[in-house]
């Protein structure tokens, strides 16, 4: 497992039947969470009133209940990287708080190369990555087929203070834009990647997670500098097991470089951890995560 205990803004509050209550700085939701199997001790909604919660629709999708009044936005900070925060759809709040284990271990690598780092960031939603690996002194390309979350992204990087860093933001199907790479000959020391199970491109592309990564990856290596650094996958696919992303990364990525593989999770006030998808990490030297 690959914990990140530093959140200040972010904590869970409780988990159980399916839900879970969280605290972002001031603001308590209570939202599903697939993972959560085991029963509650009490009903979460008691432990602590949510001031908005996600109830899901039986015919898909779902809605927020506001308890509450909630801003339209408000600022989470994790180190010196702020963040806005926002109920959206699909339960979604516009941050994945977990991934501040990979945020710094890529602030690490980074930090740790000696030299300058040209990170290619794909599918890269608001911008969580790309805060950290420009906070770390590496230029970023971040690329994401939905213009509001560039957009978020953009607003994220400003928060931080990090929008005069080298950082450029491109709206368009990764695959489309990774093989336009490849043909102009532009090449990357890094790569960070966080696909979803399901989704389309700009204009209508359709991705599968299962069917695409493998080749996806093999195509991404080819856009790896002569030096690489690491590469980054994240999953949130349900049963796609860390092993399985061990195995894509040694099987497409360069065979001079390790890969390690783990299960990123968050820690509750319960005393439990709470699993939160899975990731994969190549890397050009041996890397040891705290």
């Amino acid at each position: 497992m690959h914990i990140n205990n530093e959140w200040k803004d972010y904590r869970i509050i409780a988990t159980g039947d399916g839900e879970k209550l969280e605290r972002w700085k001031g603001v308590v939701l209570l939202r599903p969470d697939p993972q959560v199997i085991w029963h509650a001790a009490k009903p979460l909604a008691e432990v602590v009133a949510p001031d908005a919660r996600y109830i899901r629709s039986n015919s898909g999708g779902g809605h927020w209940e506001y308890d509450g009044k909630l801003p339209d936005s408000w600022v989470v900070c994790w180190r010196d990287l702020r963040f806005n925060v926002r109920p959206m759809n699909f339960k979604h709040t516009g941050l994945f708080p977990e991934q501040a284990a990979n945020w710094a271990t890529m602030i690490d690598l980074i930090r740790g190369a000696g030299r300058p780092v040209n990170v290619l960031n794909l599918f890269a939603y608001t911008g969580g990555a790309t805060a950290a690996c420009l906070s770390a002194g590496a230029s970023v390309c971040h690329v994401d087929a939905a213009k509001n979350m560039v957009e978020m992204a953009k607003e994220n990087v400003a928060l931080s203070r990090l929008d005069d860093k080298p950082v450029r933001y491109i709206v368009d199907d990764c695959r489309k834009f990774v093989k336009r790479e490849i043909r102009r000959g532009n090449r990357y020391d890094a790569i960070v990647l966080d696909p979803p199970s399901f989704g389309r491109g700009a204009n209508g592309e359709e991705w599968k997670l299962e069917r695409d990564i493998y080749d996806f990856l093999a195509l991404c290596a080819e856009v790896l500098s002569d030096d690489p650094l690491f590469v980054l996958l994240n999953s949130y696919t349900t049963g796609l097991q860390p092993a399985v992303l061990n195995n894509l990364l040694s099987l497409t990525m360069p065979k001079h470089g390790n890969v390690l593989s783990y299960e990123v999770c968050l820690p509750t006030d319960e005393g439990i951890v709470l699993p939160c998808g899975a990731s994969g990490l190549w890397t050009k030297g041996e890397y040891k995560y705290e």
